[in-house]
């Protein structure tokens, strides 16, 4: 499972978390199938989205590349998110409530993230990059 940081690291070479996050990728692909929530798509594409419809194009065509699955969000994914951030209040975004529920609902081995900010969640959490 992909978090947006780590995707949006990937595609800025200047990002903190570029390389950390590129060979935690590659090496991710070669054992599981990447997936990337709906709600983390969105997030990757907002800056793409500032630049015009080729920066998006190149965000959208470099998701096929990884390649990653992008999982919608489904009623069960929307509820399981409810109750990650009911039980976590303001600790845990939606946002990062949506990628852990979308987790927790496909059954993700782990969460690839460069937040080191969650709280503890149910799934395994590998945090890459550049120390906070």
């Amino acid at each position: 499972m992909l978090d947006a940081g780590v995707v949006i690291a990937i595609l800025d070479d200047a990002d903190a978390h570029h390389d950390a996050a590129k060979a935690a990728v590659n090496a991710a692909r070669t054992v599981d199938e990447l997936v990337l929530p709906a709600s983390a798509y969105a997030e990757i594409l907002v800056l793409p989205s500032r630049l015009g419809p080729g920066a998006v194009d190149q965000a959208d065509a470099f998701v096929d590349t990884l390649p990653a699955r992008v999982e919608p969000v489904s009623r069960a994914i929307a509820r399981a998110a409810a109750r990650l951030r009911a039980g976590r209040g303001k600790r845990l975004k939606l946002a990062d409530a949506l990628v852990i529920a979308t987790a927790e609902v496909v059954e993700a081995d782990r969460i690839l993230t460069t937040d080191r900010g969650w709280p503890d969640v149910p799934t395994r959490v590998e945090i890459v990059g550049a120390a906070a």
